[in-house]
């Protein structure tokens, strides 16, 4: 039997909160870095329904020249003869005049061109790591040498329903990760309201192998993902300072998650478990009341009723995410488990999302698709 995500929330959602006196009154002028990769194809996927932008620049640096449907065959047939051919990212000075540029470039290579982009006329989403750590010398110790610290006190983390307000003035925005974004939004909120430890927290996250990139690499060609699955970076992986640095801000102190990713032959999608250490008097319930009080009015957020658990398959292409919490059988313990599309509501969903709440659009214009199952 099919459900909506909410089963008392009525099919079209409202915008959380709606659209500003300010929304533009003509389209704004996009450019997208990347557009050749899976999140920048993802973005002209989700901003052809938009309404309210239009496509002026693209890039692909391997595909220079090409009309995007040489690149994805799918986008010609309904946005390929109105988008303009791809072009090599620099010099940047030889762009057209934009309002918006998603960054969908590699991690380290993005921190020069956007050093490069007049911020003060033109606002910056980028969807990599390059600016999610507000401490250089983290960043470095996980990335290497930030090439542009002068801009990164400027930078806004995008995490929408937690940072919304920030984000409405923001002309450089950091997208979170995709792990990031399954983990905090249930964790910030319990933390906040001093619900769970934060001296005792497990993340088991798996993705899809979307999460690794569109560039061929020996650990992500068929034969070496299906039938299987396996741990990677174990202990290592860059998205655990961006988890801490979210759960630091609300705790006021240090904390260290045990934090280790999967790759499962699947190609979109996150599904995380985390195990937590309740505060005392603390019940399951009451950590579930409280993500219920939270998320009661977003568009996008859903703590599912009852003892229902989620699945990938029931966001997959959606910005939506859905999560629930269960009692462990270990006594004064909790279980959370969350699912999104990784690359939706991990990253160029929530870019659009980041958008429409920059400019005043109603936040979900361009993301109401429903999720595709089967």
């Amino acid at each position: 039997r099919e459900r909506q995500l909410r089963e008392h929330r009525p099919a079209h959602f409202p915008a959380s909160p709606a659209a500003s006196a300010e929304t533009p009154a003509k389209p704004l002028r996009v450019g997208i870095l990347g557009a050749s990769g899976y999140t920048g194809s993802e973005l002209l996927r989700l901003l052809h329904l938009h309404g309210g932008v239009e496509v002026k620049f693209m890039t692909g640096e391997r595909s220079a020249g090409q009309p995007i449907g040489s690149v994805f065959p799918q986008l010609a047939f309904s946005l390929g003869k109105g988008l303009p051919l791809l072009e090599k990212t620099e010099p940047v000075s030889a762009w057209p005049e934009l309002d918006v540029v998603f960054c969908c470039l590699p991690h380290a290579t993005t921190q020069e061109i956007i050093s490069q982009i007049p911020l003060e006329k033109t606002v910056v989403i980028d969807l990599s790591a390059d600016f999610r750590l507000s401490d250089i010398k983290t960043y470095e110790e996980w990335y290497g040498e930030h090439k542009a610290p002068a801009l990164q006190s400027s930078a806004v983390y995008g995490l929408t329903e937690l940072n919304r307000d920030a984000v409405k003035s923001a002309n450089l925005i950091a997208n979170p990760g995709c792990y990031p974004t399954a983990a905090q939004l249930p964790l910030v909120p319990l933390l906040r309201a001093g619900l769970i430890s934060s001296a005792d927290i497990t993340i088991d996250a798996k993705s899809g192998v979307t999460g690794a990139g569109r560039a061929p690499k020996t650990g992500t060609i068929f034969c070496e993902v299906a039938d299987g699955m396996h741990a990677y970076s174990v202990a290592a992986h860059r998205h655990a300072p961006e988890i801490e640095q979210g759960l630091d801000a609300v705790c006021g102190e240090k904390t260290t998650v045990c934090f280790t990713p999967h790759l499962v032959p699947m190609s979109r999608g996150i599904l995380e478990t985390m195990y937590v250490k309740l505060a005392e008097g603390v019940t399951a319930a009451d950590l579930k009341a409280e993500l219920e009080k939270v998320y009661g009015e977003e568009p996008f957020v859903h703590v599912l009723p009852g003892a229902e658990v989620p699945h990938t398959r029931h966001v997959r292409g959606s910005n939506h995410v859905t999560m629930n919490v269960f009692a462990d059988r270990i006594k004064g313990r909790a279980i959370i488990v969350s699912a999104i599309d990784n690359v939706v509501k991990g990253a160029s969903g929530q870019a659009i999302q980041n958008m429409n709440v920059r400019f005043g659009f109603p936040e979900t214009m361009g993301l109401e698709q429903v999720p595709m199952f089967p």
